[in-house]
C-alpha cells in the first residue's frame, strides 16, 4: 500500500518542507537521491522530475533492528517526490504494509507509529 499526498508546491520547497518537518518528528534526513539528474547523466533520462529522500527515526530503528536485524532491508523509509506538472505527488510504501514480511505482530503498534510520523511529515511538508 502506498501512502500519496498532493502539492502544488515546487520541488525544491518539498525538498525543503519534508527535511524541516522530518527534523521536528524525530526523524533525521539519511540522504536525497535526485533521480532524474542521476539518470539523464547516464544517458537514460526521464520526462518528469523525481526525488526520493530518505528519513530515518533513530528511536524507532533502534527498537526493531534490536529484535531484527533483517528489517534494515526495509530501512531508511523512502519518500518520492514526483513531480507531475501542474501538482507534484509525495509518495512512500506505508510501513504497515512491510511490517508481515518480518513477521513481527508485537511491534505493529511501533510501526503504526512510523506510519503516523510519515503521514505528517508529508501533509506538512505539502
Amino acid at each position: 500500500m502506498l501512502i500519496n499526498v498532493e502539492s502544488k508546491k515546487s520541488v525544491e520547497e518539498i525538498r525543503s518542507a519534508i527535511e524541516e518537518k522530518a527534523k521536528s518528528k524525530g526523524f533525521g534526513v539519511m540522504a536525497i537521491h535526485e533521480v532524474t539528474k542521476i539518470l539523464e547523466s547516464k544517458g537514460v533520462p526521464i520526462n518528469y522530475q523525481c526525488l526520493i529522500i530518505e528519513v530515518c527515526s533513530p528511536k524507532h530503528a533502534s527498537t526493531m533492528l534490536q529484535k531484527n536485524p533483517y528489517v534494515s532491508t526495509a530501512m531508511p523509509c523512502r519518500i518520492a517526490v514526483i513531480d507531475q506538472g501542474d501538482r507534484r505527488i509525495l509518495s512512500t510504501i506505508a510501513p504497515t504494509a512491510v511490517l508481515d514480511m518480518f513477521n513481527m505482530p508485537e511491534e505493529k503498534a511501533l510501526v503504526e507509529e512510523v506510519e503516523k510520523l510519515m503521514k505528517e511529515i508529508m501533509e506538512e511538508a505539502s
